[in-house]
C-alpha cells in the first residue's frame, strides 16, 4: 500500500513553473525563428528588387497640409528624378509623403509596416507589391538601412528619433558603410544638435567633434539632393547595399 502511495505521489507530482515555462519559450523560439526568417526573405527580395533608395522618415501625425509634409513630398520626387527609390514605413504623415512624391512622378518606393495594437495602416501611395508588414521592430530596421544609400529625417516623435540614433550609431561603430544623414527642419533638430555639441561633445565628452559632422541640417528639399549628390561624387564609388548579410 506504502510502495502505491509513493508511486502515485512520483507520478502526479507537478512540474516546477520555471521548467515549464522553459519548456514553453523553448517552443516559441523555434517557431519565432521560422518567422524572423520569413520577413528576412521577403524584405530582401522586394527591397532588391527596387535598387538603391533613400530612407526618409518622420512622424506619422503630420498632416498634409503641414509645410514639413509638402516638403517631404518634394524630396521624394526631386529624389525619383535622381533615379533613387524611396524607403518609408508604410503609414500616414511624412511615410505617406514621401510614398507619394515618388508615386505622383513615376519613382519606385516602398512601405516598411509594421504591426501596431492602435496605429497605423498603409498608405494608399505604396504598390501593393511593394507593401511589407513587419511584426518585429529590429527586421523592419535592418530593411531600413541595407539599401538605404542616405537618411532624410524630418520632424517626428520616439520612434523617429529611434530610427536617427541607430543608423548613426551604425556608421559611427563602423557596422555600415558611412552615407549621409540629413535633418530637415532647423526650427525643429537646432535644438537637439546643440545639446549633442554642448553636453554630449564639450561637457561630457560621450562623442567625438567629428561625428556632429554626420548631422547637418537644412531647410530646402534641394539641398537634401545637393548633399546627396556631393557626397556621391566625392566618392566615386558605385551605390551598394549596405550590412553584409
Amino acid at each position: 500500500m506504502k510502495e502505491d502511495l509513493k508511486l502515485t505521489t512520483k507520478t502526479t507530482k507537478k512540474m516546477p513553473p520555471m521548467k515549464q515555462w522553459g519548456k514553453q519559450m523553448k517552443g516559441e523560439n523555434s517557431w519565432t525563428m521560422f518567422k524572423v526568417m520569413s520577413e528576412f526573405v521577403d524584405g530582401l527580395e522586394t527591397l532588391n528588387e527596387v535598387g538603391p533608395c533613400v530612407s526618409i522618415f518622420g512622424s506619422a501625425r503630420t498632416k498634409p497640409d503641414h509645410p514639413y509634409y509638402k516638403m517631404a513630398v518634394d524630396i521624394a520626387r526631386l529624389l525619383t528624378e535622381e533615379g533613387y527609390g524611396v524607403i518609408t514605413g508604410g503609414g500616414p504623415g511624412i511615410m505617406e509623403a514621401g510614398n507619394k512624391g515618388a508615386s505622383l512622378y513615376g519613382g519606385k518606393s516602398v512601405g516598411l509596416n509594421i504591426n501596431l495594437p492602435f496605429e497605423q495602416g498603409t498608405n494608399q501611395y505604396v504598390d501593393y507589391d511593394k507593401n511589407l508588414n513587419f511584426r518585429y521592430f529590429f527586421v523592419r530596421k535592418v530593411m531600413f538601412v541595407k539599401y538605404a544609400q542616405a537618411f532624410v529625417i524630418l520632424p517626428g516623435g520616439f520612434g523617429t528619433m529611434d530610427e536617427l540614433f541607430e543608423v548613426v550609431t551604425l556608421i559611427q561603430t563602423g557596422k555600415i558603410s558611412k552615407v549621409p544623414v540629413i535633418l530637415v527642419g532647423s526650427d525643429f533638430w537646432s535644438g537637439l544638435k546643440t545639446w549633442v555639441s554642448d553636453v554630449m561633445l564639450n561637457e561630457a565628452h560621450n562623442i567625438s567633434a567629428q561625428d556632429l559632422d554626420l548631422l547637418p541640417i537644412v531647410d530646402d528639399a534641394t539641398e537634401v539632393i545637393q548633399i546627396i549628390n556631393e557626397f556621391y561624387n566625392r566618392k566615386s564609388e558605385e551605390l551598394s547595399p549596405n550590412y553584409s548579410l
